[in-house]
């Protein structure tokens, strides 16, 4: 695939629409810097967009991936297999993002305990200092929480993983 030609093509369609890029960016809910990154082909938008873009835009998926018009259209089982993808694609980011919201409500709790404890003056006393540790480690922990599933390897991670349990 070429990006450029694609990017070219996103452009192309976009002022056939008569649409700058804002506008377009206001549309698909991203800002205009990424409509522009989608246009020069430094970036490709996500499955779920390209999906809503072809829609938008009347033509195939397969021709906004080709960066060019094509004569026969997109068989219908193929258009259905490709919108289930992004279905699943959406519901993996929406689980996803629910599991780091909850990792990043329970860190800020244990923070807030932590700082309420430590500004009593109770984390230094035995068990309520002990408890200020482990509100402390708790929220740092969900921290790197936070940061390993916002990284681009927590596809990795949860592979790895899959295979350690199933060798057991």
């Amino acid at each position: 695939m070429d990006q450029k030609k694609t990017g070219s093509f996103f452009k192309e369609l976009r002022k056939e629409k008569g649409l700058t890029q804002e506008q377009l960016a206001e549309y698909f809910h991203v800002t205009g810097r990424t409509v522009s990154r989608w246009e020069t082909g430094s970036n490709m938008p996500d499955l779920d967009i390209l999906v809503e873009m072809a829609d938008y835009y009347d033509v195939d998926l397969r021709e906004l991936l080709d960066g060019e018009r094509k004569d026969e259209k997109m068989n219908k089982d193929l258009e259905e297999t490709v919108l289930k993808v992004a279905d699943y694609s959406n519901d993996e980011k929406m689980r996803l993002m629910k599991k780091l919201h909850i990792f990043s409500w329970i860190g800020v709790v244990s923070f807030i305990v932590s700082i309420i404890l430590e500004g009593m003056g109770l984390a230094d006393r035995g068990i309520t200092g002990n408890a200020a540790s482990l509100c402390a480690g708790i929220s740092f922990g969900m921290l790197i929480i936070a940061v390993i599933y916002t990284s681009r390897y927590i596809s990795r991670f949860r592979e790895s993983k899959k295979r350690f349990f199933q060798h057991r």
